[in-house]
């Protein structure tokens, strides 16, 4: 609640929302984007970003370890302290591993000393020596390396490049995806869209004109956390310089709409389903609902009072690079569907646009989670990307969720990788990503597992000194580091 006043080229201390002015602020810390994001009233802002050339007062809504990138920390630090399934292999290998050494290394001796040297006492140090380098030579500590190591630096490269990836476990998995289930709205589309039509209905008892429909809207979808009802608001602030009343009571139905108590209104704003589940008639507006979904337009429809009172149309654009990123991941094999609880035909022209061949339009909640499940009792992993409540059972159902860090809590919660970009290219990335930190562990293993079995039976057979073998050893560890950080180098700007 406290006012902060942030100068040009200062951090901004804390999470906070604009009161006052415009600036251009770097947010690259977060997203990874060097161009800078404008910023003006009512405009988010996070902390540790850099305001670059205006003043600005902001009013904090986050502080200390609510932050943002207090939240960013923390779960990157969970993340990189966690393992990997490909390490339970290593560590099996690892625990027969120092027990057949330490066995190999008194087989050596037994064999130099009493078979080669036929118990000579002289020769002692000789068969000592050689046993010796056997436990020297040998390397469990790289085998130990191989997938952490390379884990670490591969969660921290995503990070950079705003892929914030929650566990080791959904590190690997990514790579294995055969099919991305995307919700529609804020994740294939920008999630801002815009009223374009206000469609009052006359002739059943509700003669409002277009802005008393916009106001009784705006007051029930005050609450929401739903693009189309902040759309519905913002549309209303637009149009007049007061805040609207707050409804006396509301309640979001997920997938379908809101309810909220406008004075002595009834207000049912929401998706044709709900409009007929409630009882409320729209078959005699067919016509006009057909034409403008046709324009790929959304429709909510607004009852007050148990009556139909008007149509509401919204547009929502095409993110930029949307088309683009749904190609990349067709390009990888991985089958994408649009999973959305518009109706068909919107949806299907929204696809048509993307390029999206698998639509399923009108799916409610607890539905996606099922049309999640279906797939992957076909024997696919199955990625879920989502931003909003309602996308929150499909992302916990999904083999992998991927949730848009610009979304709602609950499904950043839920999900197990944040996208911290709102942008859909970070997804054929986050798989990019997976397949260069997984190539990584393998040659790290491989190099581990060829190391000691050259040097160990080299060593056996006396040809390695103890002095040699360490160096050999200490070099193999090190290689290993090497080649794990060599993943700092990757290019993950163009997933392809």
């Amino acid at each position: 609640g406290d006012i902060v006043v942030v100068r040009p080229g200062e951090k901004i201390p804390v999470d906070g929302v604009v009161l006052e002015g415009n600036s251009s602020v770097d947010e690259s810390m977060l997203t990874g984007e060097s161009i800078p994001i404008d910023k003006q009233a009512h405009d988010l802002v996070t902390g540790a970003s850099i305001n670059k050339n205006g003043a600005l007062k902001i009013k904090a809504v986050k502080v200390g370890n609510e932050t943002v990138l207090a939240h960013i920390i923390a779960l990157v630090e969970e993340a990189q302290s966690s393992k990997a399934p490909i390490q339970k292999m290593a560590d099996t290998v690892c625990s027969y591993f120092v027990p057949a050494v330490i066995l190999t290394s008194v087989l050596t001796f037994l064999t130099w000393f009493f078979v080669i040297y036929e118990g000579q006492v002289f020769l002692l140090d000789k068969a000592i020596i050689y046993a010796v380098a056997v436990l020297v030579v040998s390397c469990p500590c790289a085998l130990g390396l191989a997938t952490p190591t390379a884990v670490m630096v591969g969660m921290g490269k995503g990070a950079q490049n705003g892929i914030l990836i929650k566990n080791g476990q959904a590190l690997e998995k990514v790579c294995r995806i055969k099919a991305v289930l995307l919700d529609k709205t804020g994740t294939i589309t920008t999630g801002q869209p815009e009223v374009t039509d206000i469609l009052p209905v006359h002739g059943d008892g509700a003669e409002l004109s277009p802005a008393e429909v916009l106001k009784i809207a705006a007051i029930a979808e005050k609450k929401s956390e739903h693009p189309l009802g902040a759309a519905i608001y913002k549309k209303y602030r637009q149009t007049t310089e007061n805040e609207p009343e707050d409804a006396e009571s509301f309640e979001a139905i997920p997938g379908k709409g809101v309810y909220a108590q406008v004075g002595e209104r009834r207000v049912l704003i929401g998706t044709e389903n709900l409009m007929a589940e409630s009882g409320i008639k729209t078959s005699a507006y067919r016509e006009t609902i057909s034409l403008l979904q046709n324009e790929g337009k959304t429709l909510t429809f607004v009852s007050i009072g148990g009556k139909l009172a008007a149509i509401i149309a919204l547009i929502d654009e095409v993110k930029a690079n949307s088309k683009e990123a749904i190609a990349l991941l067709n390009k990888m094999g991985v089958e994408v569907y649009m999973l959305t609880g518009d109706n068909k035909k919107t949806a299907a022209a929204i696809a048509a646009k993307v390029g999206i061949k698998n639509v399923l339009a009108e799916v409610l909640p607890e539905k996606k989670a099922e049309e999640v499940e279906k797939l992957k009792r076909q024997g696919k992993v199955v990625a879920m990307v989502g931003d909003g409540i309602n996308d929150a059972p499909a992302l916990a159902a999904a083999d992998i969720g991927f949730a848009v860090g610009t979304g709602t809590d609950v499904a950043i919660e839920t999900g197990d990788i944040v996208l911290l970009k709102d942008d859909l290219m970070t997804v054929p990335a986050a798989i990019k990503l997976s397949f260069a930190t997984m190539r990584t562990i393998k040659r790290n293993l491989f190099w581990a597992f060829i190391y000691n079995s050259i040097g160990i039976p080299v060593a056996a057979a006396g040809y390695l000194s103890p002095v040699v073998a360490a160096a050999a050893m200490a070099l193999s560890s090190i290689s290993v580091l090497l080649n794990s950080l060599s993943l700092k180098r990757f290019k993950l700007a163009q997933a392809g």
